[in-house]
């Protein structure tokens, strides 16, 4: 299968920064969001696939295992581990897995957004050991990532994984963090357990902080000198917010109940204002501006 070098997807050098990998990120995912490009698959594939490309290059030790194997490195250390064998040290073969453990936890997760995603990595442990002629290390087991959009993870989601060629439903609850742990029992191999971490992948338009969350809108200057409404977009659909007359910039205002959910209520919606000035004037426009000028001046 064939892949897109993930520092072109995000439009970044190898040598970019974590500043410059966030910003860029950020601008992609505004664009190609599903709420602003409704029914367009095209633009769906291509916000997902940012997403995976920031979720790696955006962590320190994935991006060091992209940057020396490649997909095959996707999966951070921890992922795909054995609790009855096959961990680092074991015998492949008179070869110490231990060196290549790395190399092997991003193998066994190159499909899909992390270790999981619909459709992901397919793993048969019985073959993989008696091909490396070693002795066989039945794993009870299974970790894996699992990576869902804030979206999802705000409103909830039925996520499908594979495991050893066997199809599995995940229900993802409405509300859940980053780092949530999920247990599928008895969904592993020979019988043992398939478990989950959720890693919620950043949006481009939202911050999220304890309950609350915080998004930004820019507000023509006209709108906040003389007071108006702005269209303001909200994890539950835009909602129009009125702008007081005489808003200066940067002001944030509050949209009570419109943040993450918890369990003594939803958090807040924080709105930063940015005043966004005119282009190129028409002579009208610039007579106006001027006699305003001329105005403030007398």
């Amino acid at each position: 299968m064939a892949y897109k070098d993930y520092y072109d997807v995000l439009g970044v050098t190898r040598s970019a920064s974590e500043g410059d990998i966030k910003s860029a990120y950020r601008k992609l995912a505004k664009q190609y969001h599903p709420d602003k490009n409704a029914g367009d698959e095209k633009a769906a594939n291509r916000f997902k696939e940012i997403g995976e490309a920031y979720a790696v290059l955006s962590d320190t030790e994935k991006r060091k295992l992209y940057d020396q194997y490649g997909h095959a490195g996707q999966v951070p250390p921890g992922a795909w581990s054995g609790a009855g064998g096959g961990s680092p040290g074991a015998d492949f073969g008179g070869v110490d897995a231990s060196q290549f453990s790395d190399f092997f936890q991003g193998l066994f997760g190159q499909q899909g957004r992390g270790g999981f995603r619909g459709g992901g990595a397919q793993v048969n442990i019985d073959d993989l050991m008696s091909g490396m002629g070693g002795g066989r290390r039945f794993v009870q087991n299974v970790e894996g990532e699992l990576q869902v959009t804030l979206q999802e993870a705000f409103a909830g989601s039925e996520e499908n994984i594979q495991v050893e060629g066997k199809r599995l439903s995940v229900r993802i609850p409405a509300g859940t963090r980053d780092g949530a742990r999920l247990r599928l029992a008895g969904q592993g191999p020979g019988g043992g357990d398939v478990l989950l971490t959720i890693r919620v992948l950043e949006d481009g338009r939202f911050d999220l902080s304890g309950n609350d969350l915080t998004t930004s809108v820019d507000v023509p200057v006209d709108t906040a000198a003389l007071g108006g409404s702005v269209r303001v977009p909200t994890m539950q659909g835009d909602l129009s917010l009125n702008i007081p007359a005489g808003t200066s910039g940067g002001r944030r205002m509050r949209l009570k109940g419109q943040g993450w959910p918890g369990k003594s209520g939803a958090g807040d919606l924080y709105v930063r204002l940015n005043l966004v000035l005119p282009g190129k004037l028409s002579d009208e426009e610039r007579q106006l501006y001027e006699q305003l000028r001329t105005l403030r001046q007398g």
